[in-house]
């Protein structure tokens, strides 16, 4: 026997069915007797016995029922007609009939409801909804009382009969697809109907299947109704009322079973559809919550569906339930997602028109955080959206709102982020204060900031300079890190205030160099000139120490405005002792800019400043000229002004393609004003207090200064019309040289210093003047002891001969004053018997000579009264040398011939 494949059964079982149901059709009589009870054997005999009893009828019904119902599942629905209208025969002989002692109700009516069953199953299948529905009413509506004698399974079959019709009209299956769903939907709330209504009375503890049942109809129902409330919108409710009644009948152990979720989802949807009031919604979502599994996609469901309320507030709440629920999971499964949902719960608070709203929203929700589980922190995203929040607010100039936002970010429950983060909520919020004008709120919020941070003493810069800008005075007492300070004294102490922030700023960590750039923009529109310049000050100290850096600022250019504002503040200031400060600041920076400079010569790279070290030694030797008449002990601080000009123009001369004579002469006069300054500052120091290296520097600057001015002049560079001002300054350098030489009683250089300056080609007049004029110091200092009486005879006898040399009338005058104090020296120290300190023999010879000899030169040019002075100063002289009188004689007769000689 060859076995069937697995598609064939079917046709098969139908064949044989209806080969079965056709011989026996054919075995009965052609008026079939109700009580007549055919069997197959009586079928196929040749005489047939017909009982009279109504249970042939029955089966016979029930037998061309399935029969046809077994051909419609093949689509063969002729036969499938053909068979069914058999079966109307027999339930048309089966109702005639008369059952007086009701002993078959139960059989005829699950006959009857077999027969309509299949009638309906084959119309459905064939496509006749309305001979469909016609059975259906015949089943629930007509014979009403043979659904009474139903047993609880076959109503439960009947009941599933009708719920497959009813759901393949949902899906669009048999029939009725290229029908609009609602359309669809509505006719099958007609069918679903009568399922719930069959299986509503079934007892759910006799039949094992009727809870389920019940549960795919309700399931059903409210998917109908849903669908079809766009025809009929009471339908909603009803869905609703399905669907409420449906999770009812959820046992709690399958409640959280992913298909039961469903159905919350659905009362969901429906409630808003129907525009449900918000305690509606929030219900139907704590159904939800309470009964899902903390997951990925159920808590991105939540999420989602919230975005799509129109209401704020029940956003919030729903979102808070559900952050609750996941703090109170039972395990910590639900831990993973509470940053998500806080997430969310900033997200939707951002969007709140109503800020302070939103910010009890929020503050709710931490403190949430903190009552369900105090151990649980926060990574830092939830901290870091606070601060994006903040940030956008404070864009749009919302500056209070972003401080709310900004101290969100420090909450306790952001404790496990980086303190980086909490500082910088802080130091956002102070800088709202700041933005608007609220310095003590500010100043409160940044001593919550770590003080070691370059962003903490950024913002107390800040402070700083706008409570020194906007104070006008007219509060007669402010406070200042909680000290009362008063005026006038505020401005200054906000100044100090500043430039203290600036300098910790600098070496705070975190530190960034374009604090200093916006701390220099800041100042200078402040115009807080002793503010900016310790910025640029820290500026430029940050640009030196590090060579390589990323904000293209060169040194000489912030040195070069270091310097004009310090120019501008000496200017502004009245105070003298606030000017010196400032004078002093000018030097160093001056001093500072020619180390600068001598960093880029080392690095070859002096041809990019040129015109910077143009202006640097044409303001440093202006400076110092007028520091000359303007500035207070000016001898001690120009000489350094008048040395960095003349280093900066020698570099600048080195590099640049032309120099005029203009330029040679500041060099000489930068030099010989530098080398005088520091003689006028030894001058009025008192020499027992002077160190000697002192004098001896000034002695080297001073012949520096003449080998530099005769090397300049020997290049032919000075015309002739400047010579005799070069020629002046060397002339005075000479006289410095002997004044020096004089002051660290040098003595034995003095002669070389004249002979040095007879030889040169300088004019004698001028200087020699001078020079001479330092020997009634000489007299002093020999009355004090301080002097040797062999130096005095030595500086004597140099000086007069340096000026008899000039043989000019005024030298000689002053020559004789000269030896008519050594004739004073004489009368004291002119005898054997005073010691050692006596008068030079061979000194005493000179000054008779001389004495004698510039007497008969002053007869000779008839210069009477001056011969006679020089020759009664020779005769004097006489009294201290040997053979005095014979001398004294012969002078005096010498003097007499010539006097009458040149009398006559």
């Amino acid at each position: 026997m060859r076995l069937l494949a697995g598609d064939q059964i079917p046709a098969v079982v139908a064949a044989l069915r209806l080969a079965g149901f056709r011989l026996i059709e054919a075995a009965l009589p052609d008026n079939l007797d109700v009580d007549c009870q055919p069997s197959l054997s009586m079928c196929c005999a040749q005489e047939i016995e017909r009982p009279a009893v109504p249970t042939g009828l029955v089966h016979m019904l029930q037998l061309a029922s399935k029969t046809g119902a077994t051909l419609a599942d093949l689509g063969k629905f002729e036969l499938a007609s053909s068979v069914l209208t058999s079966a109307a025969k027999f339930e048309q002989s089966l109702r005639n009939a008369d059952d007086h002692q009701n002993l078959h109700q139960q059989s005829i009516a699950q006959a009857t409801v077999v027969y309509h069953c299949s009638r309906m199953e084959a119309a459905w299948k064939e496509g006749n909804d309305t001979v469909a529905q016609y059975m259906l009413r015949n089943i629930t509506e007509s014979n009403l009382e043979h659904l009474a004698h139903l047993s609880a399974r076959d109503r439960e079959l009947l009941a599933s009969k009708v719920l497959e019709i009813g759901r393949s009209l949902l899906s669009g299956g048999a029939q009725g697809s290229e029908r609009k769903i609602d359309a669809r939907a509505e006719d099958a709330v007609k069918w679903l109907q009568k399922a719930f209504s069959l299986a509503e009375h079934l007892d759910d503890t006799l039949t094992a299947g009727a809870v389920e049942l019940k549960r795919c109809i309700l399931r059903n129902l409210a998917r109908a109704y849903a669908l079809s409330s766009g025809l009929n919108p009471e339908n909603l409710a009803r869905a609703e009322t399905a669907l409420n009644e449906l999770l009812d009948s959820i046992p709690p152990d399958d409640r959280k079973d992913v298909a039961n979720q469903e159905l919350h989802w659905w009362r969901l949807a429906v409630l808003r559809r129907r525009n449900a009031p918000e305690d509606a919604l929030f219900e139907a979502f704590r159904s939800i919550i309470d009964n899902m599994e903390f997951t990925e996609d159920n808590v991105t469901n939540v999420l989602l569906d919230v975005r799509t309320l129109p209401h704020h507030q029940l956003v919030v709440k729903i979102i808070q339930m559900c952050l609750r629920a996941s703090l109170g999971a039972v395990n910590d499964s639900a831990l993973p997602f509470v940053e998500r949902l806080l997430l969310a719960v900033i997200f939707h608070c951002s969007k709140d028109a109503d800020h302070t709203r939103a910010m009890r929203d929020l503050r709710e929700t931490f403190s949430c955080l903190v009552l369900e589980s105090a151990e649980y922190e926060l990574p830092k995203v939830g901290a870091t959206a606070c601060l994006m929040y903040g940030e956008r607010r404070h864009s749009v100039k919302r500056c209070s709102d972003a401080v709310d936002w900004f101290l969100l970010g420090t909450r306790k429950t952001f404790s496990s982020v980086a303190d980086t983060c909490a500082s910088k909520c802080f130091r956002k919020a102070a800088l709202c204060h700041i933005e608007q004008e609220e310095y003590a709120q500010a100043s409160d919020i940044i001593r919550h900031c770590p003080g070691e941070e370059a962003g903490t003493q950024f913002l107390s810069f800040l402070v700083a300079i706008k409570q020194g800008w906007e104070n006008d005075g007219r509060d007669q007492l402010t406070f200042v890190d909680n000290h009362l300070v008063a005026r006038p004294m505020i401005d200054t102490v906000f100044h100090l205030l500043a430039i203290r922030a600036i300098k910790a700023m600098v070496d705070g960590s975190g530190f960034d160099e374009r604090m200093l750039l916006m701390a220099t923009r800041l100042a200078h529109e402040i115009d807080l000139k002793h503010v900016l310049l310790a910025v640029l000050q820290e500026l430029l100290d940050y640009v030196r120490a590090r060579k390589t850096t990323e904000m293209n600022v060169e040194p000489v250019t912030l040195i070069r405005c270091m310097i004009r504002l310090v120019l501008r503040l000496i200017t502004d200031t009245a105070e003298a002792e606030g000017k010196d400060v400032l004078i002093d600041a000018l030097i160093q920076h001056f001093t500072t800019a020619r180390a600068l400079v001598d960093t880029v010569c080392k690095e070859k790279r002096v041809s990019h400043i040129i015109r910077d070290v143009s202006w640097l030694w044409r303001t440093a030797y202006n400076c110092a000229v007028k520091g000359c008449t303007d500035w207070d002990n000016a001898e001690e601080r120009v000489p350094s002004l008048f040395d960095v000009s003349r280093e900066l123009l020698e570099i600048y001369l080195e590099t640049a393609l032309e120099a005029d004579e203009e330029m040679h002469l500041c060099i000489i006069f930068s030099s010989f004003a530098a080398a005088s300054a520091r003689v006028f500052a030894l001058r009025k120091l008192d020499p027992q207090m002077v160190n000697s290296d002192k004098f001896e520097f000034t002695a080297r600057e001073i012949q520096t200064c003449e080998e530099r001015s005769r090397k300049i002049v020997e290049k032919g560079v000075i015309s002739s019309n400047n010579i005799p001002r070069v020629t002046q300054c060397l002339s005075m350098l000479f006289i410095f040289q002997a004044e020096l030489a004089c002051r660290m009683k040098e003595w034995q250089v003095i002669p070389q210093i004249i002979d040095k300056f007879s030889q040169s080609q300088e004019p004698l007049s001028d200087t020699f003047e001078p020079i001479v004029d330092m020997l009634a110091m000489l007299h002093a200092s020999l009355d004090r002891n301080a002097l040797s009486v062999e130096k005095f005879a030595r500086w004597l006898r140099a000086i007069c001969t340096m000026l008899l040399a000039r043989n000019t009338a005024p030298d000689r005058l002053r020559a004789i004053c000269y030896i008519e104090q050594a004739i004073g020296v004489l009368e004291e120290h002119g005898a054997d018997d005073v010691g050692d300190e006596t008068y030079p023999m061979d000194e005493r010879y000179w000054l008779l000579t001389s004495s004698y000899n510039t007497g008969i030169e002053c007869l000779h040019v008839c210069l009477l009264d001056d011969a006679r002075r020089w020759f009664e100063a020779s005769s004097r002289i006489c009294r201290y040398v040997p053979d005095g009188p014979v001398r004294a004689k012969k002078i005096t007769e010498t003097y007499t011939q010539l006097l009458d000689r040149f009398g006559s």
